[in-house]
């Protein structure tokens, strides 16, 4: 049987590659698709989706729960753990199916199958009927990523939960430890915190939520310890003993090791990529620590052969893929005003309670890239719509070049600051300083103008604090 050929194939189905195959079929590519598993990939089934799904639910909880401090009654407040998940896939199985639509609307043929790349322009599908040679001068990798385990402390599904387990828990814990304390380890920690498990959360570096602006990392902290979680950092998990229903975690902080009970563990120890069995080794493409080596344009340095989300790095994020997957393929198509995507300008969001959200260079990053800064703050407790809607607790956190009034970093804790971090990102698109931003009218009132205050704080002009 001839192979089948194509101005462009994309491996992987997730946001990254599905994305690039629609953007390849609206600039009149012919596009093929290959998945071995689910259309959106980890981000829609397992991952991004259905975890706010979850959050959502223990967010609701949480806010029947001080029913009183909103002038309401509700009694006997308990929740239904299946229905919960239930809830939950019924919300990723409708956008999974979407995906599928698309792929019809834009005539992009679609094969369920493990891929491998044989030669430079080939790719080898294994599926259920067999083998399906196919060919194209343009192959793109978005094969995302897994789970990292650590020796000793792989998942069983039982006792030791990966995400996936945790997304589908056949029961509800009672005494947990999540090892990490990433954005995926904090969003678990807070789901069954919520919902009133004991929490233990440990993490090996000096800080929770490590990637993020140190003084958002410390008010974290702080409301995570005021809802009753156990923070234990500097700390790492050496080894789970597992017996009839409990494991015991030998837990080494200071250089003592304590030995401590629990019911469940899940392990957030961050993502290794996924690279195996697809044949890069033999097509010359340099892999470094799991991850694919490639150029700002998502370049292998082999000929036609791109790679794209979380296979190609970090930051490990679905709209980073996303937007990669658009470049790629404007790059395929021969567009030449093609931009490549800026991880520093990219925002990360967490969706624990309360949300964490930020965009560009910490406070610590700044000055050690050799900017004089201005840094501006604004407490979530000064604005008037927080106050309305009971959520008092937080602060918006702004970075400018002394110098040129660049923003250089937006730090954000508190309600709904996952929405509100765009209005940054956008400012950072625009290369916009800070006289646009205080210029700018917010409108009111609004949680959004605690993000003018930070600006204007920045220059000793806030109003309200």
């Amino acid at each position: 049987m001839a192979a089948k050929s194509f101005d462009m194939i994309v491996i992987g189905a997730g946001p990254g590659g599905y994305v690039a195959a629609i953007r390849g079929a609206q600039l009149g590519l012919s596009v093929a698709i290959v998945e071995r598993e689910h259309l959106g990939g980890i981000c829609l089934n397992w991952g991004c989706i259905p975890t706010k799904a979850m959050l959502r639910s223990s967010e609701v909880f949480h806010l029947m729960e001080r029913a009183k401090d909103f002038g309401l009654k509700a009694e006997k407040i308990s929740y239904d753990l299946d229905a919960v998940v239930k809830r939950s896939r019924g919300v990723a199985g409708q956008l999974s199916g979407g995906i599928g639509h698309l792929m019809k609307k834009n005539k992009i043929t679609t094969i369920m199958g493990e891929a491998s790349i044989p030669a430079k322009g080939k790719v080898s599908v294994k599926t259920d009927k067999g083998t399906e040679e196919l060919t194209a001068k343009n192959i793109v990798l978005a094969t995302g990523a897994r789970a990292r385990e650590l020796p000793g402390l792989e998942a069983d599904g039982d006792l030791v939960w990966t995400y996936k387990h945790a997304l589908t828990p056949k029961r509800m814990p009672k005494k947990l430890l999540v090892i990490g304390s990433g954005a995926i380890g904090i969003e678990f920690a807070s789901f069954y915190n919520t919902l009133g498990c004991d929490t233990t959360v440990v993490e090996v570096m000096d800080r929770i939520l490590p990637v993020e602006d140190a003084e958002i990392s410390a008010f974290a902290k702080k409301q995570f310890v005021k809802q009753g979680m156990k923070i234990m950092e500097k700390t790492m998990v050496k080894q789970l003993d597992r017996g009839k229903g409990k494991v015991t975690a030998h837990i080494e902080a200071n250089g003592k090791v304590e030995k401590v009970e629990f019911d469940t563990v899940i392990s957030a120890v961050g993502i290794v990529g996924n690279v195996e069995g697809l044949g890069l080794e033999d097509l010359g493409v340099k892999i470094d620590r799991t991850h694919v080596t490639v150029d700002e344009y998502c370049r292998t340095g082999v000929d036609g052969l791109f790679a794209i989300g979380d296979i190609a790095g970090a930051p490990w994020l679905a709209h980073k893929a996303s937007h990669e997957g658009v470049m790629v393929a404007e790059l395929i198509a021969g567009k030449n005003d093609v931009h490549p995507v800026r991880p520093e300008s990219i925002a990360g969001c967490t969706y624990c309670h309360p949300q964490v959200a930020s965009v560009g260079f910490t406070e610590a990053k700044a000055k050690e890239a050799g900017y004089k800064i201005k840094v501006g703050r604004f407490p979530f407790i000064g604005n008037g719509k927080a106050i309305a809607l009971g959520e008092p607790e937080g602060i918006v956190k702004t970075i400018f070049d002394e110098k040129t009034g660049e923003l250089l970093g937006a730090h954000m804790i508190g309600a709904e600051v996952t929405e509100l971090i765009q209005g940054y990102v956008v400012g950072r698109t625009l290369e916009t300083t800070e006289e646009d931003l205080m210029n700018t009218v917010f409108p009111h009132p609004t949680l959004s103008e605690m993000m003018h205050e930070s600006v204007l704080d920045a220059y000793g002009r806030a109003i309200h604090f």
